[in-house]
């Protein structure tokens, strides 16, 4: 199978799940998407969040999901449980599909490592 079709599948299987988990059959956007695993990440699922805090949990899934790309690594944890990550290269000047692909694949590797997905 090509790369560009296994990550199409893969992806629509995260989509699937999620938003049949989350969404009440509503199908989730990558927004969406990144949001939960932020929401994942920091480990609070129950916990009602502010605006603020829902930009913030975003920011925590991008550095997370990027890490493996080595754009980001983790630096450590505040005191109210929040990760922190430190840049360690500059993100390339993607164009807007660009920068979804880019998304995509990281997000359909974080659930291949969760075991979400095959």
């Amino acid at each position: 199978m090509a790369r560009d079709e296994q990550l199409k599948e893969r992806w629509e299987q995260v989509v699937s799940k999620l938003s049949a988990r989350f969404a009440d059959g509503e199908v989730l956007d990558l927004d969406a998407i990144i949001y939960l695993i932020g929401v994942q990440e920091l480990g609070k699922p129950d916990k009602r969040f502010k605006k603020d805090d829902k930009i913030n949990l975003m920011h925590i899934a991008i550095c997370r999901l990027l890490e493996p790309f080595g754009y980001y690594r983790f630096d450590y944890q505040d005191e109210d449980g929040w990760p922190h990550y430190e840049i360690i290269e500059p993100l390339p000047a993607l164009k807007a599909g660009e920068q979804s692909l880019l998304m995509k694949e990281a997000i359909v590797q974080y659930f291949l490592e969760k075991e979400l997905v095959q």
